[in-house]
């Protein structure tokens, strides 16, 4: 297989060696390069042949160039070729529960291993072939991040759909061996693979320490589209205390015999549970943040420290509206009003929002959308300014998962909207600034 280059960088090595838009690329010291991995792992040294299609003509050029310089190709993608789809049709799985009409780009699964190492996506292991997997631990791409849900292969057949979801959990001793670092993810599901099943998955990975680093466990979310899919039961208090203890129970064992926790629960156990968030030391180097691990931790403890220690003499008076999920709300009301205890100039109203367009347990703040904020805002908000949250929108910062723009919230609510960063410390900053962003 070869890989077209779509443009060649002024100045690059490539374009010294007379590549140009349209050459093909074959190989480096005989490895073929069929994606973006292979293209920066093998042409990453100083000296290397390439092997290159130039004007239909294949030709062997010898690249020299300075150590981890790139060589200066682009390509029509980031992976050079598309992303894998996923071919489970796991019972929990929140795309499946996505009501219709919405971007097209949303009902997209992935399950691309490259993504994982590029991009820190998870991947359930049932889309690699053997080539693949040795490509993993001849690079040695670590870390890994891994949705397992469960070591009983039977189970795990079962919640995922997909007859390879059993057999391949054997690329988890097979990484162990290669040296290869995993962090791995259980979404949980009440009367599934919670209960013993979750205390031998949690026997099974911990005793991989310390190639398994971190084991992050978190509730299926359920929303109201799950016509036709797999009957699952949301978490209540009781059944969210009893996930507690078993993770707590477990990591406490990791931390006594190994020095480091390895299980985290999820923040929504807690709440859900009506526990106190653990301190930030539990947390230890939040390594499963991304998956709303610890998160609510360090976003309290950033903007209390940043709230204590913030040197400008006297904020500008201002009044603003702040929207965010109901499950956040208890927090960011918590600490909106030390906030303005300590500026009393500052007044900010938190409207908690219900979420309506999804239904079932869905409560996070990245799933909120402005059809829901117009909803239950208009004719309730306290001044002209809105403060919405980053995490609400998608990563070009413009429009909602509903497909609605920032300007569309602004002329159905006849405010002006403000764009608030999701940092503890940078959402202090923000909200005392001169100006508002």
């Amino acid at each position: 297989m070869a890989v077209r280059v779509k443009n060649v960088q002024k100045g690059s090595a490539a374009e010294r060696l007379g590549l140009t838009a349209g050459s093909m690329l074959y190989s480096a010291d005989g490895n073929e390069i069929n994606d973006m991995l292979d293209y920066q792992f093998y042409t990453s040294g100083t000296k290397f042949e390439l092997a290159v299609m130039k004007q239909g003509k294949l030709d062997y050029l010898q690249v020299e160039k300075g150590d981890y310089e790139p060589l200066g190709c682009e390509f029509e993608t980031y992976l050079i070729d598309q992303k894998h789809s996923c071919s489970n049709h796991c019972m929990f799985c929140f795309i499946d529960q996505l009501p219709p009409g919405l971007r097209d780009t949303l009902y997209f699964k992935d399950d691309d291993e490259r993504l994982s190492f590029l991009f820190g996506n998870y991947v359930t292991l049932t889309n690699l072939s053997d080539h693949e997997v040795e490509r993993i631990k001849k690079m040695h791409i670590s870390p890994i991040n891994i949705s397992v849900h469960t070591t009983d292969p039977a189970l795990r057949v079962r919640m995922m759909a997909n007859k390879r979801a059993g057999e391949t959990l054997k690329y988890l001793d097979e990484f162990a061996e290669a040296g290869i670092q995993m962090n791995c993810q259980l979404v949980l599901c009440r009367g599934v693979n919670d209960g013993d099943a979750l205390r031998r998955s949690l026997e099974k990975l911990t005793g991989m320490y310390p190639a398994v680093q971190s084991i992050a466990a978190v509730p299926s979310g359920l929303t109201r589209y799950r016509k036709g899919l797999y009957k699952l039961e949301p978490y209540d208090a009781a059944s969210s205390a009893a996930v507690l203890d078993i993770l707590e129970e477990q990591g406490a064992a990791c931390k006594k015999k190994y020095g480091a926790r390895i299980v985290y629960p999820g923040d929504e156990w807690y709440l859900c549970a009506g526990r106190p968030i653990p301190p930030g030391s539990f947390y230890e180097d939040y390594a499963q943040l991304e998956n709303g691990v610890g998160m609510w931790r360090l976003f309290r403890d950033e903007f209390m420290a940043e709230l204590q220690f913030y040197r400008r003499r006297w904020p500008v008076p201002r009044r603003i509206d702040v929207v965010t999920g109901t499950l956040a709300a208890p927090l960011i009301t918590e600490m909106t009003r030390a906030l303005t205890l300590r500026h009393p100039t500052v007044q900010v109203a938190v409207h908690p929002i219900r979420n309506d367009f999804f239904g079932g347990n869905v409560s996070v703040a990245g799933l909120v959308t402005a059809t829901d904020i117009v909803a239950q805002c208009k004719g309730r908000l306290k001044s002209r300014h809105l403060g919405v949250p980053d995490v609400m929108l998608r990563a070009e910062r413009d429009r909602f998962l509903d497909d609605w723009t920032i300007q569309d919230l602004e002329k159905a609510l006849k405010v002006k909207v403000h764009i608030l960063p999701s940092g503890g410390g940078e959402l202090v900053k923000a909200l005392l600034a001169p100006r508002l962003g």
